[in-house]
């Protein structure tokens, strides 16, 4: 038996799938209880779409051994026309490695062919910081000691202004996650504005039902992106603490709860680095992957973010993933859904994401804060979520996009 299981009696679990729960009742202080919480457990108020995707993705990771994976086995793959997604973890092992020219080639093959050579840019704003996670990585933990900060409405228009005249027409609005503070009903509001403001509004919070996606649709969002952070079940609980987010299975299944709700597109990411990323890489493909076969109508984009400092948090142990290793990850996404797109953020430093962009990228932000209220300051600031690489402005990140003969483009879609 589990820790879990003999504090959490039968009569209380509802099996799901082959590894998850659904809890039929709780004590609400346990979310904010250190590892009280069962990762796989769904609290009674969370949608429950099945877990066989979670299950299917998990099975093929388990059994992935990357170390056996030959330069033969490269071969093969590469010289394949289409990479079927039993074949897409050889081009996450290190055999690739010494294939990463060949890898590069052909990723910026599919980009030209899928994309030309536009690069769309896009500015984050982060509405508030509170949070009721302990993910002991981040700089939003609930313990992690920042300034903690929120928009009202006055000050979220201010920020949406000041963003709108430097030319941008994409927004991505964040939040720390908490849903008591900033609250569905907060966020909408945050989406009217944006929407009144901007061609695309996508929204990077805490994983809600169905139905709360569905109110952000109708408020102006279209694009939710989730990080997943990792795909390993025992790493997922040792960093995530204590709040709802320590809940894996509907964290994973948040993608496919924002397409129910009627948005038009989903990104997916690990975070590189909290685990074993080469794992993590491919579960993540994986995970796009079928949720490009049950919603093929749906836009699919991949982020790839490396783990960086933050104030107020603890850098895990972990493996160090290289900007060779991030290289070859990201090319293996583009070469496994060519048509997919590829976002590369300002963790990264300038000469890298630029040398991306030319490669296989498709997406990159642009006069990024992490902090709250830092693009008028004219709001109470609050602290950032993590520490950033590359600071350009939209004119001076277009300009070093034109000299690597990209075309910038400042939206891709527009809603009617």
């Amino acid at each position: 038996m589990s820790e879990f299981d003999q504090s959490a009696p039968a009569v209380r679990r509802i099996p799901v799938g082959k590894r998850c729960w659904r809890l039929t009742e709780m004590n609400e202080a346990d979310i904010h209880t250190d590892r009280v919480l069962d990762p796989m457990a769904f609290l009674p108020d969370m949608d429950v779409l099945g877990c066989e995707m979670f299950d299917r993705v998990l099975d093929a990771v388990e059994v992935y051994d990357p170390d056996a994976v030959t330069p033969a086995d490269v071969r093969r793959v590469l010289d394949a026309d289409v990479v079927e997604p039993e074949d897409v973890g050889v081009l996450f092992a290190p055999a690739a490695e010494s294939f990463i020219e060949e890898m590069a080639r052909r990723a910026r093959a599919e980009r030209v062919r899928w994309f030309g050579t536009n690069i769309q840019f896009f500015t984050p704003l982060y509405l508030a910081n509170y949070c009721e996670n302990r993910c002991v990585y981040c700089g939003f933990n609930c313990e992690s000691g920042i300034h903690r900060a929120r928009l009202n409405e006055q000050q979220t228009i201010a920020e949406l202004d000041a963003i709108a005249a430097t030319g941008q027409e994409e927004i991505l609005l964040l939040t720390g996650e908490d849903p008591v503070t900033s609250d569905i009903a907060y966020i909408a509001r945050a989406c009217e504005l944006a929407a009144e403001r901007f061609r695309n509004v996508g929204i990077e919070i805490y994983p809600a039902n169905v139905s709360d996606y569905a109110t952000l649709r109708a408020a102006g969002a279209d694009y939710v992106t989730v990080f997943q952070e990792t795909y390993d079940p025992v790493r997922y609980g040792k960093m995530h603490l204590r709040g709802r987010k320590r809940i894996m299975p509907y964290r994973f299944e948040a993608q496919e709860r924002a397409l129910k709700g009627g948005m038009r597109g989903v990104a997916f990411a690990p975070l590189l680095g909290l685990s074993e990323f080469r794992h993590d890489a491919l579960a993540c493909a994986l995970h796009a992957y079928y949720i490009n076969r049950a919603y093929p109508h749906a836009e699919i984009s991949f982020s790839c973010p490396r783990l960086r400092p933050a104030a107020g948090a603890v850098t895990p142990k972990g493996p160090h993933v290289t900007e060779r290793q991030l290289l070859q990850v990201i090319c293996a996404y583009r070469i496994f859904m060519p048509f997919a797109g590829v976002t590369v953020s300002s963790r990264e430093r300038a000469g890298f994401r630029d040398h991306v962009a030319t490669i296989t990228a498709t997406k990159v932000s642009a006069g990024v804060s992490t902090g709250i209220g830092e693009h008028t300051h004219q709001a109470e600031e609050g602290d950032d979520q993590f520490e950033i690489a590359d600071n350009r402005s939209l004119a001076e990140m277009c300009a070093a996009m034109r000299k690597m003969g990209l075309e910038p483009v400042m939206n891709d879609h527009v809603l009617v």
